[in-house]
């Protein structure tokens, strides 16, 4: 019998050859490294998914609101407008809870022609900000604007 064989045999008849030969909790073992990150990325796509929905709808909204302030015919009213547009639709978006939305519409600084909208939304209530933080969670203040020149030109 050649001096390796031999050397192999003995090994196996050992305490340490049969754990070393062993596969039964090679699964197990390879699940429990592979769990975390696996955890950490479905984390991490429903944190940052939700959020990017939110910051999709707010920025629906100003768009939206920004349109419709086109019928008014002073700032006044297009600032009503914009105002009443977001109040009744805001519940249409499933993720943005209406209490937190602020809207400001006014004529910008830089261009007396175009109108803006900027929508507020305070997400520090959102269900994201209280899982877990195996990811870095995102700002919860989300800003968006929409610019629409008055008359269509």
């Amino acid at each position: 019998m050649p001096v390796m064989k031999r050397a192999r045999a003995m090994l196996n008849r050992t305490t340490a050859g049969k754990f070393l030969a062993a596969r039964d909790g090679a699964i197990a073992v390879e699940f429990a490294i592979i769990a975390p990150v696996f955890l950490m990325m479905v984390f991490g796509i429903l944190m940052y998914g939700s959020y990017l929905a939110v910051i999709h709808g707010v920025q629906q909204l100003a768009a939206e609101a920004a349109r419709s302030s086109v019928a008014g015919l002073n700032e006044s009213e297009r600032s009503t407008l914009a105002n009443s547009y977001i109040t009744g639709n805001a519940k249409s978006y499933p993720l943005i809870n209406p209490v937190h939305l602020t809207v400001n519409a006014a004529t910008s600084g830089a261009d007396a022609n175009v109108f803006v909208v900027t929508v507020n939304y305070d997400a520090s209530g959102m269900f994201i900000y209280s899982l877990p933080t195996f990811v870095p969670a995102p700002s919860p203040a989300i800003v968006r604007s929409a610019a629409i020149p008055r008359g269509g030109y």
